[in-house]
């Protein structure tokens, strides 16, 4: 068997003139929960949308072995003032399998009652969304995202504007989720990456360096991802201690 669920490779992106990834290979592991970093304009967000067939390819090809993927976009880019109840936020994510004109039935809406009990949240299936926390929002995005049953899971940037005790939540769902099928997770959240994911992917458009975070220790790989210098606060989050030659 395969032992990777996803795979990129040599994918380049051009988006707007501009080279958004460029000959980028990633993969995920089965039952793996990933980490994708790097700075602002890396091309994280592109990375997984080219995953999801949602940006062309300028070259390269990516494969996806064992079954679809889930994805779990940022919050602002869902319309939470939608008068919605969180079960049809949730089924939203079964339309294209249903059609948009048909009717559910009784399987999706035990679909989307199982993600919803997946997330902790299937007691408040017929709050609005418009209600909800910041933390309960993410969750009903999981939840979309869980219902198709993907082999992956892709998800983009899920502790922006989150509390701690929301962070934590979700940390132990996303690394109990990645045993049951892969997780790939685009983040700023160094610390959190890099003492939670079994693997990471550094990235400024293209591949820097990955492996588990022990076999990360260099800081050149950092400094060079991050395109900051020895003295840089970053290196001393993540306790590397940089030397100047």
């Amino acid at each position: 068997m395969n032992p990777d669920v996803l795979t990129l490779t040599g994918v380049t992106v051009r988006l707007g003139g501009r080279t958004a990834l460029e000959d980028a290979t990633v993969s995920v592991r089965r039952g793996a929960f990933t980490g994708l970093v790097g700075p602002n304009g890396a091309g994280k967000t592109t990375l997984l949308r080219a995953a999801l067939g949602l940006v062309p390819l300028t070259a390269g090809s990516v494969t996806l072995s064992g079954g679809g993927a889930g994805y779990v976009p940022q919050r602002h880019e869902f319309a939470w003032d939608f008068p919605a109840s969180v079960q049809d936020a949730v089924m939203s994510g079964l339309v294209r399998r249903i059609g948009l004109f048909r009717r559910p039935g009784v399987r999706h809406w035990t679909a989307v009652w199982d993600a919803l009990d997946r997330v902790r949240l299937g007691d408040l299936r017929k709050r609005p969304v418009g209600e909800l926390s910041g933390g309960q929002r993410q969750r009903v995005l999981v939840a979309r995202a869980l219902v198709v049953d993907p082999a992956v899971l892709l998800l983009d940037e899920p502790f922006t504007g989150l509390d701690m005790p929301s962070q934590e939540l979700l940390t132990g769902l996303f690394t109990a989720l990645a045993r049951e099928r892969s997780v790939l997770m685009a983040t700023h959240d160094l610390s959190a990456a890099a003492y939670t994911c079994d693997r990471l992917i550094l990235m400024n458009r293209t591949v820097v360096g990955e492996g588990p975070f022990a076999d990360l220790k260099d800081p050149g790989i950092w400094m060079r991802t991050f395109q900051v210098g020895a003295d840089s606060h970053l290196l001393k989050t993540l306790g590397l201690t940089a030397v100047e030659a």
